[in-house]
């Protein structure tokens, strides 16, 4: 009977975002969990349910007393708890929002909502190491819950057409490659790698629609390779990080190859961080940031007098495949609880993300290929 109310209350939700009147029916409980000054609230994460009809907002967690207290009165709420797991066991939320950077905190906070029963938004990194995804996908499974992660540059409108028009329209003709530049700024190496390179691994699944297949790696600290002592936490916890410069590279089925770099001699040079990915007929350009731009460059080939071929921004308008699905992520993880399938931003695809970057560290540490999935799913930096 609860379950039933439960959709009923999404359905909702959803019928009145489309512009039909709602049915009268209970509003779904959710709740909000942040750490002021351990990532806060991710970005923005505690205003996802703000007016959205269907959702009532109970309240908000978080153990710093004056970021609590702030958080509170900007989302109008009366009840506020310093620790989550109270709030959890009082509110009984059936929606909450993961909003702490800080990626160390997930493991206990998403598997605390999974075994209260919440469905959960939360931030990236997902979690530090496979190992930990793997107990968040084991619980999400058990209780039928859907996890999303704020991989937001996938459902971005430019981005998902580009991949319709790459794919369903040969815009570039064969594709053979994508190379993925992380930041390159002041967190250039492995902190890139995982902060920026969380959602670049993302994209290079959704852009290649298939899986890699092995991972080869080149991790350098001050010009030499990174060992087990190299590493360190960072200011935004995200585990373990080692290394001032990053070279990945990615085999993915086809004959598809990938590569992800980092280094802060290449800023200036490679200038905003994405992806770019070359075709037999063509190049396109994706620059990241919260709204991602999309470039497209034919190939016209070179001559005595060179070349000319210009970047133009591609126009998703052009796409005649088919668009499908939300381009709010937040709506799109509503819309998967209630038809009970997997967000867009999938626990899986944030889980993968992590695995394609800790099989980066173990490959440089290794000087092997590291196959997919990893046997090692423990951080490859531990000791």
């Amino acid at each position: 009977m609860m379950k039933r109310r439960h959709f009923l209350a999404l359905s909702a939700a959803l019928s009145a975002r489309a512009g039909a009147p709602p049915p009268v029916v209970p509003r779904l409980r959710a709740a909000v969990i942040g750490h002021t000054g351990r990532g806060n609230y991710g970005h923005g994460l505690e205003k996802i349910f703000t007016g959205r009809p269907g959702i009532e907002l109970a309240a908000v967690a978080d153990p710093d007393e004056s970021g609590r207290r702030q958080t509170a009165a900007a989302l109008g709420l009366t009840r506020s708890y310093a620790d989550y797991r109270e709030m959890l066991a009082i509110e009984k939320p059936r929606l909450v929002s993961v909003g702490m950077r800080h990626s160390d905190q997930h493991r206990d906070v998403i598997l605390a909502c999974l075994n209260a029963g919440a469905h959960v938004y939360a931030e990236k990194p997902i979690t530090r190491t496979p190992a930990e995804a793997d107990e968040l996908i084991a619980a999400a499974t058990a209780g039928n819950l859907k996890v999303a992660v704020a991989h937001t540059t996938r459902q971005g409108n430019h981005v998902r057409r580009l991949r319709d028009a790459i794919h369903g329209e040969k815009l570039i003709g064969e594709v053979l490659e994508m190379r993925a530049y992380g930041k390159q700024d002041q967190r250039a190496g492995g902190e890139d790698l995982m902060v920026l390179g969380s959602h670049l691994m993302d994209l290079m699944r959704f852009l290649a629609g298939s899986d890699p297949l092995f991972c080869t790696a080149r991790i350098l600290q001050n010009d030499r390779l990174i060992t087990k002592a190299d590493a360190r936490l960072v200011a935004d916890n995200v585990g373990l990080v080692a290394g001032d410069e990053v070279f990945a590279g990615y085999a993915f089925p086809g004959g598809l190859n990938a590569s992800f770099t980092s280094t802060a001699r290449l800023r200036k040079t490679i200038g905003a961080w994405g992806i770019e990915i070359l075709g037999s007929n063509g190049t396109v350009r994706i620059n990241c940031d919260l709204a991602p731009h999309a470039f497209v460059k034919k190939s016209t080939g070179w001559s005595a007098a060179g070349s000319t071929e210009t970047w133009v921004p591609f126009d998703p308008a052009t796409v005649t495949v088919p668009d499908s699905g939300s381009l709010d992520p937040v709506a799109d993880w509503l819309e998967a609880v209630s038809e009970n399938r997997e967000p867009a931003c999938s626990l899986k695809n944030g889980a993968w993300a992590v695995e394609m970057v800790c099989a980066a560290y173990a490959a440089s540490l290794s000087g092997q290929r590291v196959t997919f999935p990893m046997v090692q799913r423990d951080h490859p930096l531990a000791q």
